[in-house]
């Protein structure tokens, strides 16, 4: 997938590092963020943005309270959750919120990748229905 730009939510900065470095040798350029309040400065500065990795244990506002507040903001964009911290309580939660899916750290590698690129691919097909629908709309209303 081409020009695949991910925001990766973490306050573990190595971690964040890291990973940053592996999505770009496979082609993602990545935005990097340390906590969710930082996440949504980035959105707002970069519409490129289609898929978030997102933690969900953060100081400042958590994982949580970043997905509620990025569907509510953003809806378009797909958010992973990634977390070393995981409950069947806190994935359910995340899905019901809007969350595209949830992984546990560590993750394989292929796997984040194959999802990121699963969600970039429906945010792009949800946005083609909405053009769709607005030249529609158009066409009906004459306009």
């Amino acid at each position: 997938m081409t020009n695949l730009k991910v925001l990766f939510i973490d306050d573990e900065k190595a971690f964040v590092d890291t990973m940053t470095k592996r999505l770009t040798k496979r082609g993602i350029d990545t935005v990097p963020a340390f906590n969710g309040k930082e996440a949504l400065d980035r959105i707002k500065e970069n519409s490129a943005i289609e898929v978030v990795i997102l933690d969900i244990k953060m100081p400042v506002m958590d994982g949580m309270a970043a997905l509620k507040a990025i569907k509510r903001k953003y809806p378009p964009l797909e958010v992973i959750m990634l977390t070393g911290h995981a409950t069947v309580e806190s994935a359910i939660e995340g899905m019901k919120m809007g969350a595209f899916d949830y992984l546990m750290k560590p993750c394989d590698m292929d796997q984040l990748v194959t999802k990121v690129e699963a969600a970039a691919k429906q945010k792009r097909q949800h946005e083609q229905r909405i053009v769709q629908m607005r030249k529609w709309g158009r066409l009906v209303s004459g306009v």
